[in-house]
């Protein structure tokens, strides 16, 4: 029994608000899995300060078609997640403006990249077929949701396979330490020789002679990243290999891993290792495909520089 349905009509509005919420929590499983602090909802009222900059409350009303009080409710938990802060007064001095904080910007920035185009084109696809009355289409949308959510048709229609391998730029410093802290966090505890590393990558790698990649997929944005870090005369680490819960699928992980032993070539390195633990097993098992194997040597040399470290090794060709 499903009353909504029986009552097409008459429960119209309750039917929309449930299809509604039920995408949103689809939505919600897409942001989840990005780690973004943010909430669907909240998304309209970011992409309204995205595009116009600073507005007032009535302002996003009238962009976005929410009530004052949902607004109000909502810039007020956006400001406590640190997303939105108070912007300039408006022309008259007697309205409060709201603008995005640098944290929201980054949000709305990595949202861009890796939900809105992956939900956009399964809804596109959702809808395309849809003919008829509208309650019709509404059953059609609801038995589809049925037999694949909205967050796993948008996991399958993520844009393009391609991977675009980028080299270091400031502006991509901050994808360096989120991209490395996320599967960190998500596995083990960040150390301290991780903090530096992340934090500084300009005086750690760069300046030493290393070097940074970043891997990027159209519509997702930059996705992953790798480093290899100079530890001696013609000597390196590969390190701070990560890739988004996003982009997972795409093969990210070895085009990026090929890329970085070809850059290591063009470093003239002469010992290439990693470090890394048992529980990375999907990591090792690419490692291993692509010519690394388990050393004992590098182990005892360098296996101390982390807690998590119970696995080294030496790429054969080094």
């Amino acid at each position: 029994m499903d009353i909504l349905r029986d009552r097409p009509h008459l429960f119209l509005g309750s039917r929309l608000k449930r299809l509604g919420e039920r995408m949103q929590s689809d939505v919600a499983v897409l942001i989840e899995r990005a780690g973004l602090p943010v909430q669907p909802a909240q998304y309209p009222i970011l992409a309204a300060l995205e595009a116009t900059g600073p507005l007032s409350v009535g302002a996003i009303v009238e962009a976005t078609g929410v009530s004052q009080p949902g607004v109000t409710r909502a810039l007020a938990k956006l400001v406590e997640a640190g997303l939105v802060e108070d912007g300039p007064a408006d022309v008259d001095r007697r309205r409060r403006t709201v603008r995005l904080s640098v944290k929201g910007s980054e949000v709305v920035a990595r949202s861009r990249a890796e939900i809105w185009p992956a939900v956009e084109a399964s809804v596109r696809a959702l809808c395309a077929t849809l003919d008829g009355p509208l309650v019709k289409q509404l059953d059609a949308i609801e038995r589809s949701l049925d037999e694949e959510p909205l967050h796993q048709r948008a996991a399958a229609s993520r844009p393009g396979s391609i991977v675009e391998i980028l080299p270091f730029a400031p502006e991509r410093a901050r994808d360096f330490h989120d991209i490395n802290v996320q599967w960190i966090e998500a596995m083990f505890a960040l150390e301290a020789t991780d903090r530096e590393v992340l934090e500084n990558p300009q005086t750690h790698i760069l300046s030493r002679g290393g070097d940074i990649l970043f891997a990027s997929v159209a519509g997702l944005g930059v996705v992953g990243t790798c480093a290899l870090q100079k530890t001696g005369v013609g000597q390196f680490e590969l390190t701070k290999m990560g890739v988004l819960e996003t982009a997972r699928g795409h093969k990210v992980g070895e085009a990026l891993l090929e890329a970085v032993l070809e850059r290591a070539l063009g470093l003239n390195a002469r010992v290439l290792y990693l470090l890394t633990s048992k529980r990375c097993e999907a990591a090792i098992h690419l490692y291993e495909k692509l010519g690394f194997r388990h050393d004992p040597e590098i182990m005892e040399r360098f296996g101390a520089r982390y807690e998590r470290c119970d696995v080294a090794m030496r790429h054969r060709e080094f």
